[in-house]
């Protein structure tokens, strides 16, 4: 596995120094009030000793190694026994487990809300989905996430602007790359996003954002053909990467027009679909592809060698699907105590719902789908494809920012990768897709140091990932804990 990983690494043409550098900002010469509560180690010279490391490369864990830190970089990482460097804070790491920061790659910042939901399952309309600039950066950092890209925003000036607040020093976040507004044609599902109206109205679209500073774009269900193409077209222009959740656009179709990258696994293809009509998204949304399109079937291999050839990377979101798999992820938690009252009944409404509903044949072709999807992106891994990470909190509520994150590094293990494999993919990949890997991504000598330390061993028990003790970015130790209980009963509200 790790040699087609690392091969996979140098697969992408990687994005202009100018958006990578928009992408993560010079650290703030001082941290402001709002965020100086949540530092646990302070910049400076810190050396942390008997630390196992996951270095992100997909290499075995060194044990028993001191990691040294000075201001905003990793000056070395030392084998068992090297001597720390005179004047350095020196941390015990007995019994921890260093990784690189997470590279959330299908990350938002809202919530989705239905309104008057109730046991039954009934909601009114429109869908909502409410911004929650406050809680989501602080749980993002809290469960090791450092750079996130926002894979579509509802609120495009929130976003930017507290990318802005963060790269300051004035609010607590990860580093963000920030999407552009939902590139989304007509008949969309959701009241609050803009529908294209042509083409044209789609270049134009992503020129101005781009120009607001938006730094990548996300493509949507109900686009189409003419309309996508416009927007790759002005977002390469730029230097700037377009990804896409598709469904009136089939994967192959988007591969030949040029797209960069392709959401959730191979859920929302919908090149098999029976009656697929050009520019028009079925009913199915992909389940009939996907439950038709077996690993290693003629179907998957041509399509597989196409996105391996034209350099399209591939994004596992697999907590949002597990939602779908009746009890299938556990409820945990430290995560459901970040919910508002609101938001925790409707999640435990819906996963009742899904518990107790009557088995059905639509709900074992989905299981189906789900079990071809976790061989597809093996498949497409082995290929030398760039496989992405993220968790995609949005539809039923259960996945919540940073936990999701942490469960979908889980369901890659559980779907078949080796824990050292997942974090990679989680870690390193999605940094060489922003083209920032010379600087995150990996834990090395001279590389930014944002990274995270868990009680435990992930190599051995990938749960352990869960056990966050604090979160470096930028040289600066951020205290888990606290920000968790920063956002008790929140999510969901704010």
């Amino acid at each position: 596995m790790k040699a087609h990983v690392l091969a996979a690494a140098g697969l992408l043409v990687l994005g202009s120094p100018s958006a990578a550098g928009q992408v993560l900002a010079d650290p703030p010469g001082t941290l402001g009030p709002q965020v100086q509560p949540f530092v646990h180690v302070a910049a400076g010279q810190t050396a942390i000793t008997h630390l196992r490391i996951i270095d992100g490369t997909g290499a075995a864990p060194l044990e028993d190694a001191t990691l040294v830190i000075d201001g905003a970089k990793i000056t070395a990482v030392q084998p068992p026994g090297a001597p720390v460097p005179l004047g350095y804070r020196v941390i015990d790491g007995t019994g921890e487990t260093a990784l690189p920061g997470i590279v959330g790659m299908h990350n938002h910042m809202f919530y989705i809300a239905r309104p008057n939901l109730d046991s039954s399952g009934h909601s009114d309309n429109p869908l909502l989905v409410p911004q929650m600039t406050f809680s989501a950066p602080r749980l993002y950092l809290a469960n090791g996430v450092t750079t996130m890209r926002t894979t579509g925003s509802v609120e495009p000036y929130a976003d930017l602007n507290v990318k802005r607040e963060i790269d300051l020093g004035h609010l607590v976040g990860p580093h963000m790359d920030v999407t552009g507004p939902y590139l989304e044609g007509a008949n969309s599902y959701f009241i609050q996003m803009h529908q294209l109206r042509d083409a044209a109205d789609a270049r134009q679209t992503v020129a101005f954002w781009a120009d607001q500073g938006a730094t990548s774009f996300k493509a949507y269900m109900n686009i189409t053909r003419a309309e996508l193409k416009a927007a790759i077209d002005e977002a390469h222009r730029r230097h700037l990467k377009i990804t896409g959740h598709l469904c009136s656009v089939t994967y192959p179709e988007a591969a030949r027009l040029g797209i960069d990258n392709l959401e959730h696994g191979f859920f929302v293809n919908t090149q098999l679909d029976p009656g697929k009509t050009p520019d028009v998204c079925p009913a199915s949304g992909g389940t009939l592809t996907l439950t038709a399109m077996k690993p290693g079937s003629p179907e998957a291999n041509a399509l597989i060698r196409l996105l391996v050839e034209r350099h399209v990377a591939v994004t596992s979101t697999l907590p949002v699907f597990e939602q779908a798999l009746p009890l299938h992820g556990p409820l945990n938690p430290r995560a459901m105590a970040v919910l508002s009252p609101q938001a925790k009944e409707a999640y435990l409404y819906e996963r009742n719902i899904a518990a107790t509903r009557a088995p059905s044949a639509r709900a074992q072709a989905f299981a189906q789908a789900y079990t071809n999807d976790l061989g597809l992106e093996r498949q497409f891994a082995a290929a030398g494809g760039l496989l992405l990470a993220g968790p995609d909190p949005t539809g039923n509520g259960g996945v919540i920012p940073g936990f999701g994150d942490q469960r979908e590094i889980e369901l890659l293990v559980e779907g078949g990768f080796t824990p050292i494999e997942a974090v990679r993919i989680a870690t390193l990949n999605g940094a060489t897709y922003l083209g920032l890997q010379d600087r995150i991504g990996s834990i090395a000598a001279g590389k930014d140091a944002d990274l995270f330390i868990v009680k435990g061993n992930p190599a051995a028990n990938i749960a352990d990932i869960e056990n966050v003790i604090v979160v470096f970015k930028d040289g600066v130790g951020y205290d888990s804990a606290k920000l968790l209980d920063s956002v008790r009963d929140r999510y969901g509200e704010y």
